[in-house]
């Protein structure tokens, strides 16, 4: 049976030039960062050496990255951080936001009562700047948490006039970026973020850590107390193999970003050709389908399957092979169904069944036929 992994946006596999780096440092660099001998030295050295790198892709100082275990702890970090200790009383989101994002403001506005607006979106989840705008306008003490790259339908956030538009209405502006960086370059400078979170399973690094970019002077308080790590934001000791694995990774998808990204677009590009050329009234959601208004590392598609056949459509794709999602991972022991997907779609496509696919540079235009003819066979 072939395998063939379309899930990406869930997580991707580590590059072998990354596990030979993990490996090494768990082999030859296992002091204790925090330790003043030479071992300790050792890993220290790894460890800022990493930060100073990563830092430097997004046109930042090394101290305003601080290293975490992945997005929904740098999403936690940050928002409920800007609530208890900055005097956040207003919070403007989207309601496609990640799970790490809105959970985290239900459980906000419960212990501190915060008030949450939510952005119109359009017909195809893109958010509204007008009324953006118009939520500005206000005399609370605010924070936008807008993503930069939806998890589930790939839209892109144009989110340098979200950052500007938060500038000028003297509005701090998080973005949860988990999904964009090691795929789109960030220059920090010229956008005005305060807040963004990365995890490095998304560009084929580790599991389990990634980072916050925390602007000098934000005035952020730690969400994990007890040591000094991470200049006081993050204690606990630093996960020494995994913070270079994500350097390694993120470094990797950056020299190499342009010969990759023209790979992957053309998987999206060719994918998409087929299931219009051989599976009639197929149709994309939010703007996936669009490659100028959506990430070139997935489309959500809607299929023209009768009800009764959706519910086993997944199952069925898997006994093939296939891994794909219904929506994001985190969520895909659910039975309530992608909320992304609620908002923008009627209640006659919510019934049929809706999949994300996502690639990488491991995926091939052979695999994109194999799964198109199985397409066509369960449609």
């Amino acid at each position: 049976m072939k395998h063939i992994y379309f899930d990406n946006a869930a997580t991707t596999k580590i590059r072998d030039e990354v596990i030979d780096a993990i490996t090494d440092v768990m082999k030859n660099n296992y002091g204790n960062a925090s330790s003043s001998h030479s071992f300790g030295r050792s890993s220290k050295t790894l460890v800022e050496s990493s930060r100073k790198q990563i830092a430097s892709f997004f046109n930042v100082s090394a101290s305003e990255i601080v290293f975490t275990s992945g997005g929904t702890e740098s999403d936690n970090l940050v928002l409920r951080s800007a609530v208890r200790d900055l005097g956040i009383t207003h919070i403007i989101t989207s309601r496609v936001e990640h799970h790490g994002v809105l959970h985290t403001l239900e459980q906000l506005q419960t212990e501190y009562n915060v008030s949450v607006s939510y952005v119109n979106l359009d017909a195809e989840g893109q958010i509204s700047m007008e009324h953006l705008e118009e939520l500005l306008q206000t005399n609370q003490k605010t924070l936008v948490s807008l993503m930069h790259i939806n998890n589930e339908i790939g839209n892109i956030l144009d989110i340098k006039r979200v950052a500007k538009l938060c500038k000028t209405n003297n509005a701090l502006f998080h973005s949860d970026a988990v999904q964009s960086v090691g795929h789109y370059k960030l220059d920090l400078q010229e956008i005005p973020i305060d807040f963004m979170a990365a995890s490095a399973h998304k560009f084929h690094g580790p599991k389990g850590v990634g980072f916050a970019f925390l602007r000098k002077g934000s005035g952020l308080k730690p969400l994990i107390f007890g040591g000094d790590q991470e200049r006081g934001y993050r204690a606990g000791t630093e996960s020494v193999h995994n913070i270079v694995g994500l350097e390694k990774s993120l470094t990797m998808a950056y020299n190499n970003l342009e010969t990759e990204s023209t790979y992957v677009k053309g998987i999206k590009s060719y994918f998409i050709e087929q299931l219009k050329a051989n599976i009639p009234d197929v149709s994309f959601n939010g703007s996936s389908g669009d490659m100028t208004k959506s990430t070139y590392t997935s489309f959500n598609v809607c299929l023209p399957v009768a009800p009764e056949k959706s519910a086993m459509l997944l199952f069925q794709l898997d006994l093939k092979g296939i891994a794909c999602s219904k929506g994001s991972a985190c969520q895909s022991g659910s039975s309530q169904g992608s909320h992304v997907l609620a908002q923008i779609l009627s209640d006659t496509d919510m019934q049929k069944p809706s999949i994300r696919f996502s690639f990488s540079i491991y995926n091939t235009k052979d695999e994109v036929d194999y799964v198109v003819g199985v397409l066509k066979e369960l449609v």
